[in-house]
């Protein structure tokens, strides 16, 4: 019986927006060149998405219990309907569909699921530790790894195993927006006398943070001569695409969660990063790599008194070195280590 070929499935984490935008983009990508991507995730269908998405149980509501199995996973608790249930969508899926490949963005035991049903997987690899028992099995098991930032941010991935790192595929930021030309030093955005020079886009991330209202009123009144644009500090400031008023400012003022970072890259705007606590110090990680001489001025914690210094700082820094965190080719590189990866495995098949 001659298997069916053309499927690539994408498993999307529901907590944040930056796997589903990597999803949407690479489906795009995968589609021009005839290949169907399916979504797998507990996140409803994305609006712009074409083709089959399944809507897979939740497995973090209500009690849970032994969530890790002594350590060597992640998030597996026992006696937890909605895990049970997660797993079986995903087997049923597995079973039905064939695919080619899985794009696992991201979770050790959907990778480990995939493996145990002989569907070779593409791990996509967040910044920070990772090298605990589930990273390194989960991470092991693929046929390929990809990261979101760019060779020369080095430090990403400490304590990462040289076997795997030599595996890892950094493919740059992914931005959904296209990138801004390159400004000149004096017609950037920060630069004094230019549009937006003293506009502050505060943007915050639906995967959560410790920021209050409370906090960004003290920044607004401790910096007068700034104006302040709120992009997500909760649902009610919340905007699906801040690309024109990233953009248009001055400077931005983020966290270091990877699609926020990557607009603001694409926006061309230097940046005030505040990092937020994550497992496995994801952000941490990140703000430390961006301290080396990224234009970004990295807080360890929100500021109190020091945002108009801050802000000066920021506004001083060449925005044009975000080009090499951001070069707008990442979809395009990580649709050719997908691309690369189904061949070599479909051929492998047919060998």
């Amino acid at each position: 019986m001659t298997r069916p070929r053309g499927t690539v499935g994408y498993y999307v984490h529901h907590v944040g927006s930056g796997h589903r935008h990597r999803a949407e983009v690479l489906a795009a990508r995968l589609g021009a060149e005839g290949v169907a991507v399916t979504g797998l995730s507990s996140l409803p269908r994305p609006a712009g998405w074409s083709g089959e998405w399944v809507r897979l149980p939740a497995d973090d509501d209500g009690a849970t219990r032994e969530v890790t199995a002594r350590g060597h996973l992640h998030w597996a608790p026992l006696h937890h309907d909605g895990t049970r249930e997660r797993a079986a969508a995903l087997s049923a899926w597995l079973h039905a569909a064939r695919p080619d490949l899985l794009v696992v963005d991201v979770s050790v035991e959907v990778l480990l699921l995939a493996r145990l049903h002989g569907v070779p997987a593409v791990s996509v690899v967040l910044p920070g530790r990772r090298d605990d028992p589930a990273h390194l099995l989960g991470m092991g098991v693929a046929e390929a790894l990809v990261g979101f930032w760019p060779a020369e941010a080095t430090g990403m991935t400490p304590g990462l195993p040289e076997d795997l790192r030599s595996r890892l595929v950094p493919v740059g930021a992914l931005s959904r927006h296209p990138v801004r030309p390159a400004p000149t030093a004096t017609g950037a955005p920060g630069a004094p006398g230019a549009p937006g020079a003293r506009t502050v886009a505060l943007l915050l991330g639906s995967g959560g943070h410790d920021i209050s209202g409370a906090d960004v009123d003290a920044a607004r009144r401790a910096t007068p001569d700034w104006d302040w644009r709120i992009l997500g500090v909760d649902r009610s400031t919340w905007v699906d695409d801040p690309s024109s008023v990233l953009a248009e400012a001055g400077v931005v003022v983020t966290h270091a969660g990877q699609n926020a970072l990557a607009e603001t890259a694409a926006a061309r705007t230097p940046a005030v990063v505040v990092p937020q606590d994550r497992p496995h110090r994801e952000q941490r990680t990140t703000g430390d790599v961006l301290a080396t001489g990224w234009p970004a001025v990295v807080c360890p914690a929100w500021p109190g008194d020091e945002w108009p210094e801050i802000l000066e700082r920021a506004a001083a820094l060449d925005a044009r070195r975000w080009a090499d965190w951001c070069d707008g080719d990442a979809a395009d590189r990580f649709a050719d280590v997908v691309m690369a990866t189904r061949a070599r495995v479909v051929a492998g098949d047919a060998g």
